[in-house]
């Protein structure tokens, strides 16, 4: 989608429609997250992209509601059918939004596993050619966009 013409706009929302979104300037790459709360929210790794806080327009928030997941971020979902759609940090000038919950074509790509370190034992991280890094490693989250570029 177009906003005005010339910039992109990405769009996204849950699945029962309660929640919907912009984001106005283009989000980083995908990486996907181990980490334990990521895995207990999605069921598995969570998949995220970044974009800057202002970037982000709701459409319909009637059913977003947030959790507080840790002293430093919340995660938001839609109430009514349980879709998992943001990642707050909250004193950080960026946030996420997961990567499924994107309308298609996203133009994305995933770029890196972070967390590696606490993945679950149910499963292998096969060679898919991403960069790996753990939690205490420099790039260990998805990479913030200049929020010039479109």
């Amino acid at each position: 989608m177009a906003d005005g013409g010339n910039r992109r706009v990405w769009s996204g929302g849950c699945a029962c429609g309660g929640v919907r979104y912009e984001i106005m300037a283009r989000p980083s790459p995908v990486s996907f997250c181990h980490c334990g709360q990521c895995r207990r929210q999605h069921s598995h790794v969570g998949a995220y992209t970044t974009f800057p806080r202002e970037a982000l327009r709701l459409v319909a928030d009637g059913t977003l509601a947030w959790y507080a997941s840790s002293e430093r971020a919340r995660r938001g979902f839609c109430s009514r059918c349980g879709t998992g759609l943001f990642w707050d940090p909250l004193a950080e000038p960026r946030m996420d939004a997961t990567a499924g919950s994107l309308d298609e074509p996203t133009g994305l790509q995933a770029d890196r596993h972070i967390w590696v370190d606490f993945k679950g034992d149910y499963y292998s991280l096969c060679d898919d050619g991403l960069l790996r890094r753990t939690s205490t490693e420099p790039g260990n989250q998805t990479l913030f966009n200049d929020p010039t570029e479109d």
